[in-house]
């Protein structure tokens, strides 16, 4: 009871500390990234936040994943270096021991991670990419603010208005300017409103005139007018838009198993596992070396994470190719990781070395010569 207790209250207070610094981290870097899509015009800047959470969400499997790696490497290497290990050997605590309370703390990430991975990360993806087509489909009126020039949603208009109505309905001081083909038309009126003919919007505008003219030609067309109907947008509710994969729910990919659903299944089931495989190799690894130093088992567990999560993500390309199938993927990577870990930490645990069955062996010619 004492050796699980101990264990569980060192692993829950570094798992923590791990957390929060792994999240702050992750949240300045989403916060550079959103900020410069919100500054090239991709996103709203007034949900910038929104997207951050989001995000985030999308972010906690690898951030709880990679967490837990670290918690028992840096726990279980402190425990080594401050010779705790030696008095929990010396009272007939081995290595496979520290198995069942490492699971016995684990499984709530784990089924964290793996609720994560197929139930946050494809509606956080939705949530994004939601907002990121309600923003792209605003008409060219609302992306107008008083006293900026605004670039339209196509990139073939100009927009200017000194100032606004409350209901942003009415400008006043209207400049447009527009490109179709060789033809580039600039508009000026004193006041303009917004209308509905149908399901078409138009920019009705009064008092102003319209300089038109051809590149190709030269010819140059003013005209004068007492009201202008600008049509702005023709259809402002959009048609379907394709789903991608990290978009779909976890149960649809399940119903349509194409290739490109069974990869993104591989790598949300992935995660699972990777967080268990990579917790038993902590556990073989985080022995500490006196002549290497700690960071020696911080930088072979860092190393270790890149090269098994990269294997996760060229999985779901290799699926999403058909160059693999999801079984034999999920069972040849994880299975062997698996295999991997648990020879090691027996081999650990039983204090097998090639230099001690080198001695041996020589040992053994000399005495049978």
């Amino acid at each position: 009871m004492l050796f699980d207790s101990s264990l569980r209250r060192d692993l829950s207070r570094n798992f923590g500390a791990t957390v929060i610094v792994l999240v702050t981290i992750v949240m300045t870097i989403l916060l550079i990234r959103t900020l410069g899509q919100a500054s090239r015009g991709s996103i709203n800047p007034s949900e910038v936040l929104l997207i951050m959470g989001f995000n985030l969400i999308g972010q906690m499997t690898t951030i709880l994943t990679l967490s837990l790696f670290i918690t028992v490497v840096a726990t279980l290497s402190r425990m080594y270096g401050d010779s705790e290990m030696v008095i929990w050997f010396s009272s007939g605590q081995g290595l496979m021991r520290f198995t069942g309370p490492l699971l016995r703390f684990a499984w709530p990430m784990v089924l964290t991670i793996v609720l994560l991975a197929l139930f946050a990360w494809p509606w956080s993806n939705q949530q994004m990419k939601d907002l990121q087509q309600r923003y792209e489909k605003r008409n060219d009126i609302e992306r107008v603010a008083p006293g900026q020039f605004q670039e339209s949603g196509q990139g073939k208009r100009v927009f200017f208005i000194d100032k606004d109505s409350p209901d942003k309905r009415v400008g006043k001081n209207v400049f447009v300017y527009s490109e179709d083909g060789p033809l580039e038309s600039t508009t000026t009126a004193e006041q303009g409103r917004v209308e509905f003919h149908g399901l078409d919007r138009f920019l009705m505008l009064e008092s102003g005139q319209q300089l038109l003219r051809n590149r190709e030609t030269g010819e140059v067309r003013v005209t004068r007018f007492q009201q202008y109907d600008l049509l702005v947008d023709a259809s402002p509710l959009g048609g379907p838009q394709d789903i991608a994969s990290r978009q779909v729910a976890s149960i649809d990919l399940i119903r349509q198993p194409s290739a490109v659903n069974l990869g993104e299944l591989s790598w949300r089931l992935g995660l699972g596992l990777c967080a268990l495989n990579l917790m038993l190799l902590g556990l073989s690894m985080s022995a500490v070396n006196p002549r290497a130093g700690r960071s020696y088992q911080f930088a072979l567990a860092l190393l270790t994470f890149v090269l098994y999560y990269n294997m996760v993500n060229i999985g779901q390309n290799w699926i999403n190719n058909g160059r693999i199938g999801f079984m034999p993927w999920m069972v040849g990577l994880h299975g062997s990781v698996f295999a991997l870990a648990m020879a090691w930490l027996l081999a650990r645990h039983q204090n097998w070395s090639l230099r001690a069955a080198t001695r041996n062996l020589q040992i053994g010619k000399r005495a049978y010569p």
